[in-house]
């Protein structure tokens, strides 16, 4: 089951019409499955787009890094108590 969700974004002088970013929650899906959710959803996104992953499964810390390397996406990880979150940032 795919689940998107979004969030409201905060305003900023440097984005003055916010692009809300899709949230795929991949908890409970082992991996490679965190990163084949992420790969469908970034390749209908433009330039610019943001999208957070929550993924519960150990390997997402190697595998959504890795990915994002390999297709020239930024990301970064946020520490949370119970699973993992990542903000992808889609470069081209």
């Amino acid at each position: 089951v795919l689940v998107l969700r979004t969030t409201v974004p905060r305003r900023s002088p440097t984005r003055p019409h916010p692009v809300q970013p899709f949230t795929i929650d991949a908890r409970g899906l082992a991996c490679p499955l965190p990163v084949l959710r992420l790969n469908k959803v970034l390749k209908d996104l433009p330039a610019g787009a943001e999208v957070v992953l929550l993924a519960t499964d150990r390997a997402a810390l190697k595998d959504v890094p890795a990915y994002c390397a390999s297709h020239g996406h930024a990301v970064s990880q946020a520490p949370e108590a119970d699973f993992f979150k990542f903000l992808i940032r889609k470069i081209a």
